[in-house]
């Protein structure tokens, strides 16, 4: 059941024809077929009020959602898309805090560096434009095929200048 309840969400997010307010409607009814309490349709719920331009409306479903448990695979995606939406609304502080936990999670989070990135984004929003800098270049030298301890020294320094 919940196979083909993932797929027939899944189509709904696919669906390129909806609007955001029927998007946000056939997301509600199908999340209603699980239990009020269901942490992956809160999630769903949520993302879909987000990407419809309804943050505010977002932020307690994100919240529920994360408070009912999400599994491993949602949970990084909530408080990534919660932290972004925390920020667009002027509370980059509170995304900061968000993110950076999810930077340092141990075990290591499966999006740390999607994490890291949006992370880059909140520290801009509160003019710290070195240290994100900084993260975005520590994040990104492990993925280079030349040049990884050139850009990670430069990063280093990025961040010692910024503090």
């Amino acid at each position: 059941m919940h196979d083909e309840w993932a797929l027939r969400i899944d189509a709904i997010w696919n669906d390129e024809t909806l609007s955001d307010d029927d998007r946000v409607a056939r997301i509600d009814a199908v999340a209603g077929e699980r239990p009020a309490r269901d942490a992956v349709a809160l999630f769903e719920r949520a993302g879909a009020r987000d990407a419809a331009g309804l943050e505010q409306d977002a932020v307690p479903l994100y919240r529920a959602a994360l408070d009912a448990g999400l599994d491993d695979a949602h949970r990084p995606q909530a408080v990534i898309q919660l932290a972004s939406t925390l920020r667009n609304l002027g509370r980059a502080d509170e995304a900061v805090r968000m993110l950076q936990a999810e930077v340092d999670r141990e075990p290591v989070s499966p999006l740390r560096d999607e994490a890291a990135a949006f992370l880059a984004l909140a520290l801009v929003s509160l003019g710290r434009e070195r240290e994100a800098a900084s993260l975005a270049l520590l994040t990104l030298a492990p993925h280079l095929t030349r040049y990884t301890r050139s850009v990670t020294s430069y990063a280093e320094q990025l961040r010692e200048d910024a503090r």
